[in-house]
Parts: C-alpha cells; structure tokens; sequence
C-alpha cells in the first residue's frame, strides 16, 4: 500500500522515547521529513542522528506546556522545511500512579492535565496555520484506552486522555472546513520505557492472553495510517487499538 508520506514534513513531539520514537522511525521508513521535539536532549540528539542518515531530520528541545517554546520550536521546523504537513502529539506522563484520588495533590492533577492535554492544545494551536497551507494536514494526537474506561489509582492520567478524546474531536470541527484532518490512536498496555517504570509488575508477564501488551511499533502503524491519503474521508474520530477489549462485556454470563 502506497501511504504517500514520502516527502511529507512530519513534526512528532515526544519523539525521544517509547510511541513518539516508533512514529519517528516509522516516517523515516516511509521518506517524510522528520522534525523531532522532546525535553530530553540527550536522546532527542541521538535519535535525530540516526535518523539523519536516512532523511532529512531536526531535532528542537522544547517544553511542550510551554507556549513561547511550542511556537518558536514550531515556526523554526516550519522554516527549515518550508511547512509541515502533518504533527504528532505524543508527549505525555502517567502522574501519580496507584494513589487513591483523595491522596493526589492539585499541583499532582494539574501537572498532568498540563502535559498530556495543554500540551496538545499547543501543539495544534501553533500549527494549524501550517496544516491549513498544506494539501495533507493532519493532526493525530496519542490518547489512550483510559480515554474510555478507567482503571483504578490513575485518576488524573484517566481524566487527561478522556480530555484528548474530547480534544480530537473538537478540533476536527475547528479544522476540518480547511481540509485539515484530526484524529487520535488509543492503545491500550504499550511496552514503552514509562509503562514499565509506573507498573509494579513486569509487562513481560502480562504478556498472556488476558493481558496482551503491545509495542510501539504497532500503535505506529496506526498513525502513519491516518497521517496517510488512505484514511483521507477519518476526521474526528479514535483509533482504538486495544485487542477488543472495550467490546467484551464484564457481565458473568
């Protein structure tokens, strides 16, 4: 299948590590420009020289909650390239992780709706003007399964991908009458180096039949597929990528 997105200037943030890296790679497999931003220099630098060697790719160190840095990271990439086509939003954090709702401080809850939904504001916020220039404008946003369902002791990382969902949605409506496209992936349990610094237990072990765990590279194949001209009539809509887990009812049956 032809997806088209050779050539293309691709922006994914939270490109150092886990699901923004595995979209990084993915691109540069299929030929588009790459734009890298993170907060982690070190392996923001590492990936762009790998990177590098295949396709044109940078590599911006910036905060994503950080208006003035989002719009200075993303006028800059737009100018090496002359546009950007298509953006990523893959920066995110768990937050507190196996605390009752009760024992989690608003600076707690306010730092994670930061990073995981004003991050992604900003990063639409800032390029839209791009993707509304290009012929290809499409902005796909990471959430999640708990944008769903909630499991327990994650409150704040519930409530923030439930606001992604919503988030995706509304901006489609926002973009769409200028043919830019919205969407967003929602994986469930993704072997990243976050999942198993938040787990308790070994993601290894979770790898059975009740429990699959999927990698990266999966959920990136999901959005190069909505980046692409294959998925050019979805807007506004999830990709849920959970094994069909959201369709089994609990019910005892």
């Amino acid at each position: 299948m032809e997806l088209g997105l050779t050539g293309k200037t691709v922006i994914v943030s939270g490109a150092a590590s886990g699901i923004g890296r595995a979209c990084a790679r993915a691109f540069a497999e299929e030929g588009a420009n790459l734009a890298l931003i993170d907060i982690d220099e070190r392996a923001g630098s590492a990936l762009e020289r790998e990177l590098a060697a295949a396709v044109p790719c940078i590599f911006i160190s910036a905060d994503m909650t950080n208006d003035i840095e989002v719009a200075a990271a993303v006028d800059s990439i737009a100018g090496s390239f002359g546009g950007i086509d298509i953006a990523i939003g893959s920066a995110g954090i768990s937050g507190p992780f196996g605390l009752g709702f009760e024992d989690i401080s608003a600076a707690e809850f306010s730092r994670v709706m930061e990073v995981n939904v004003l991050g992604q504001f900003l990063l639409a916020r800032q390029t839209a003007k791009y993707l509304r220039a290009s012929d290809a404008g499409s902005l796909i946003f990471i959430a999640s399964d708990s944008s769903f369902v909630a499991a327990p002791g994650m409150v704040p990382y519930n409530a923030s991908k439930g606001a992604v969902l919503q988030l995706t949605r509304a901006l489609s409506v926002e973009l769409s009458p200028s043919g830019v496209r919205v969407n967003c992936v929602c994986p469930s349990i993704v072997d990243t180096p976050m999942a198993r610094a938040d787990l308790d237990i070994s993601l290894d072990s979770l790898d059975l039949i009740d429990f699959p765990v999927q990698r990266p590279e999966q959920v990136a194949n999901h959005v190069l597929y909505l980046a692409s001209s294959c998925s050019a009539p979805v807007n506004g809509t999830s990709l849920v990528s959970d094994f069909g887990y959201l369709a089994k009812s609990s019910f005892p049956a």
